[in-house]
């Protein structure tokens, strides 16, 4: 978006490595192991994000990140997933434009470019060599299969509290299946009982959102053995 702040937004992409389950159903994915979970294709992250990758919650957080930093409505927010992991995201303005962050799946130089910016500073990172990827696939998001991000969606529109009560509740359910408590689609069916079963407050102050955050994790923890 920079140098682009002027023109209007129409819509941006998100875009999801699809993690080590790409292409999964939910028959497959009932046995999924805690180390088959942790096995990223593309990037090298802490457990907890690697999870999430897994279930596509780290992409449906970052939906709900993108509407609030940039005042985005849900339906102008799309998750398409690119396995190859360099287009990092794309913005298309109202004339139908569009241009796209790319680069190796590294989060050093993002990193380098929010703590340096609007400066660009040199870097020996390694550099993106096309020849390395002549072909750049997309697919969309099972949204079906993986229901995290179905639900960060539903949380988006529910408004109010209801995407803290979600992030409240994965939180939860990623360390118990971490711990080999729960299986890997309990995460999503545990959170949509949470989200479900916890009051969404749609103009909350701060001690709603802690008071949801804390009721939240009770309630998954009550559905975890």
């Amino acid at each position: 978006m920079i140098g682009e702040f002027h023109n209007k937004i129409e819509k941006i992409y998100l875009t999801a490595s699809g993690g080590p389950f790409r292409g999964w159903n939910a028959d497959k994915l009932a046995s999924v192991t805690k180390e088959q979970a942790l096995k990223h294709p593309n990037w090298e992250m802490g457990a907890k994000i690697t999870i999430d990758s897994a279930s596509l919650m780290n992409k449906g957080l970052e939906v709900i990140e993108a509407k609030w930093l940039f005042n985005l409505n849900p339906e102008q927010i799309d998750v398409i997933v690119h396995p190859q992991s360099i287009i990092h995201s794309l913005v298309q303005f109202e004339d139908g434009s569009m241009k796209a962050q790319m680069g190796l799946p590294d989060m050093k130089l993002p990193i380098q470019f929010a703590l340096t910016y609007p400066d660009r500073l040199p870097s020996n990172f390694p550099r993106f060599n096309f020849m390395d990827y002549p072909q750049l696939t997309f697919e969309q998001a099972d949204k079906e299969t993986f229901k995290n991000l179905d639900l960060a969606y539903a949380a988006m529109k529910m408004e109010g509290t209801a995407a803290c009560a979600l992030n409240a509740s994965n939180e939860i359910v990623v360390d118990a299946f971490l711990k080999n408590k729960i299986k890997f689609l309990d995460l999503a069916n545990i959170n949509e009982f949470v989200m479900n079963e916890t009051k969404n407050i749609l103009k909350p102050n701060l001690d709603d959102y802690i008071q949801v955050d804390a009721e939240a994790r009770r309630l998954a923890l009550s559905k975890i053995d």
